[in-house]
């Protein structure tokens, strides 16, 4: 497991003083890290068809250029001005899911996923300003770093019609990182990265739901199950004084009419627990070619030389009230007191032995649980 260096801080001091409040740089907060992945195999991620990437460049004026993948050749790019920006790396390589293990201070459910950036020399996506928070981890070779504080004055510039920027900004931060440093951007705030040489950036980005993303999310489940169906009423009415006026009475009734599914407290935790879990970028899911039995997956656990993994990048997380259910890419698994601590192992998406599994298989209920989880493919046997 990968941890932060944090020298003088704490993550508890760091959530304090830090956390959506201000930039920090930690200088070698992970000593001797280069990556968890090579350019070249970036660059074949970026050639497929279901991860999203795109290549960011300029020629060295303002003139700037974006290029979505999936890409077949990168030699048109040249040796400097351009960044090639990978989503979601942490869905295909183990090694860089791992590094969600840095801000495990912060629930799962929080994180969106790893962003993997290559750049040439003087290659970077422009100031720009994000609406969540993000950890930058500077892999092989050096990048220079302004952060700037949020500014209602800043004006946004588009020099590409898929390409958000700002306007120039003075930094609070202006450093060089070299791997293994750690830079933290809280949101809205202006930021700008440009490669001193050919660079990788791993940057955690952390999920950051709007209002509007949420209302959304629940009017859909609502729609699902056929549910907000109900009509207002008001059976108690008496003789208004003003038929032109909407009177405070009849607001508050409106209002806690439209309320009154949202304080559902077990159809808004099965929806949170859907929305949450599910995955915004594409997952290399491995479903049997046959479901497995229950009775396969009691043999399968008497072989010590095989374990259990999870797929790389799943997400999952359990919600006790008011019933306890396991939440895994946005599918409910309903739990009971004897598979609560099955679940809590699946949830931390760590892989696990078959010895330590064997011990829950006299339950038929964590057995279940386990052959389910097995079947949607977002756990597999590995030996």
């Amino acid at each position: 497991m990968i941890k932060i260096s944090w020298g003088d801080l704490t993550p508890e001091k760091f959530l304090q003083e830090y956390w959506q409040k201000k930039p920090l740089l930690i200088k070698q907060a992970v000593p001797g890290f280069t990556g968890t992945i090579e350019a070249d195999e970036l660059a074949g991620l970026a050639m497929e068809q279901e991860i999203e990437s795109r290549i960011i460049s300029h020629d060295g004026n303002e003139q700037w250029q974006v290029h979505h993948g999936p890409f077949e050749d990168f030699s048109q790019f040249g040796e400097q001005n351009w960044t090639l920006l990978v989503q979601a790396v942490n869905n295909w390589s183990r090694e860089t899911n791992q590094l969600l293990s840095l801000v495990n201070f912060i629930p799962r459910w929080r994180v969106d996923d790893v962003m993997v950036s290559f750049s040439t020399p003087e290659g970077g996506v422009g100031a720009h300003l994000d609406q969540y928070d993000v950890f930058i981890l500077q892999g092989e070779g050096r990048r220079r770093w302004q952060v700037g504080a949020p500014d209602a004055s800043l004006k946004t510039l588009l020099p590409h019609p898929d390409l958000k920027q700002v306007s120039p900004f003075d930094p609070l931060i202006d450093e060089i990182t070299e791997p293994g440093d750690l830079l933290y951007i809280p949101p809205n705030h202006p930021h700008n990265g440009v490669s001193v040489e050919n660079s990788l950036n791993f940057s955690i980005g952390f999920q950051a739901p709007s209002n509007q993303d949420l209302w959304s999310g629940f009017a859909d489940i609502l729609i699902d199950k056929n549910l907000g169906e109900a009509r207002f009423t008001d059976p108690n009415r008496t003789a208004c004084v003003d038929s032109s006026q909407l009177t405070e009475k009849d607001t508050k009734a409106l209002h806690a009419f439209m309320l009154s599914q949202f304080n559902d407290t077990a159809m808004f935790n099965e929806f949170i627990g859907k929305y949450l879990t599910q995955n915004h970028h594409a997952l290399e899911l491995l479903i049997p070619m046959e479901a497995f039995e229950q009775a396969y997956v009691v043999e399968i656990l008497d072989n010590e030389d095989i374990h259990l993994a999870p797929v790389s990048g799943i997400k999952a997380l359990i919600i006790d009230e008011p019933s306890p259910c396991l939440y895994i890419n946005g599918d409910a698994f309903t739990l009971c007191e004897e598979t609560k601590p099955l679940a809590k192992l699946l949830a931390s998406s760590d892989p696990l032995t078959t010895k330590t599994l064997k011990s829950f298989t006299d339950c038929l209920k964590n057995t279940q649980l386990l052959t389910n989880v097995l079947n949607k493919g977002y756990w597999f046997i590995e030996e």
